[in-house]
């Protein structure tokens, strides 16, 4: 039972999901970081994150980030391991940092906005990944 503790708090120390970090943006307590290529930025993003390609980081990281801020990471979704790549990269810099599993792809699902070229957008959401009634799985 110990090793099943230390393991689930672990995760929880290192992973955020997409509803947490929705009800957490105003805060503002930790910077959204998407850690994806230029195209697919401009597809979309969540808003308020910030732009920093994973291969960027080592030379960028400390002009964007304030190190005192925690970082949260994402990339494409579940099928990409970007978010975790970005994660890492940060750690070793000294960031707090958390991933976002499901990544962009399950923000869209869930309902949330994304920011494009020609202002922000939401689709329904997608009743297999969350309630259609309202965004947030409650759990």
């Amino acid at each position: 039972m110990t090793d099943a503790i230390a393991f689930f708090a672990a995760k929880l120390a290192l992973q955020t999901d997409v509803s947490d970090v929705h009800a957490a943006l105003d805060t503002r307590d930790f910077v959204l970081v998407d850690s994806r290529g230029t195209a697919a930025w401009e597809q979309g993003h969540i808003p308020g994150a910030i732009h920093l390609p994973t291969a960027e980081i080592p030379a960028r990281a400390t002009g964007l980030l304030d190190p005192a801020v925690p970082v949260v990471t994402y990339c494409w979704g579940p099928g990409c391991n970007g978010a975790t790549k970005a994660a890492l990269a940060l750690a070793r810099l000294g960031y707090q940092v958390k991933e976002m599993i499901g990544g962009i792809e399950y923000w869209i699902r869930e309902g949330f906005p994304v920011q494009t070229a020609t202002g922000t957008r939401t689709r329904p959401a997608d009743p297999l990944t969350a309630p259609v009634i309202r965004p947030g799985c409650d759990c």
